[in-house]
């Protein structure tokens, strides 16, 4: 039997998954993790309110407040992915608005990052950096959103 992704969705509160829902569907969200080439393993993403996520920051990163998205990945051998990306609804939509973008665009943009770290993607360095924004880019791109890098 071959290998398959599981994906799990996980909302903090009812408010937080209406809004979420109300933007994209789970399976429009799925397919925005597809769409980055993991093809086995266990993917959570759980979206969180500010107070959630600003303890996971300051625990995990040692940063007091909460950021729009934290990716903890566990594992990425033999094609096997497991990892957890927590989304700071909140703080995304905020920055949506301020970057005058719709939230489903933004929250695209950031599942694609997330799902990119999971797999060992990271922007530590110039190159790192110019290498992922660029595979953003074109993912984006064939999902039929804009370059999130031209408005911010």
């Amino acid at each position: 039997m071959p290998a398959k992704l599981m994906i799990d969705l996980q909302f903090a509160s009812p408010s937080l998954e209406s809004t979420v829902e109300k933007n994209a569907s789970s399976a429009l969200i799925k397919k925005w993790v597809k769409s980055t080439g993991a093809k086995s393993g266990l993917i959570t993403l759980r979206f969180v309110n500010t107070a959630e996520g600003k303890k996971l920051n300051q625990s995990f990163r040692k940063k007091n407040y909460a950021t729009n998205v934290l990716t903890f990945p566990y594992e990425h051998s033999k094609g096997d992915l497991t990892a957890d990306i927590i989304f700071c609804l909140p703080v995304i939509q905020k920055e949506a608005k301020e970057q005058g973008k719709t939230l489903k665009a933004h929250l695209a943009h950031l599942v694609i990052h997330g799902s990119l770290h999971a797999q060992g993607y990271d922007h530590e360095n110039d190159r790192d950096a110019k290498k992922m924004e660029a595979l953003e880019i074109k993912l984006l791109k064939t999902l039929g959103f804009t370059n999130p890098y031209l408005n911010t």
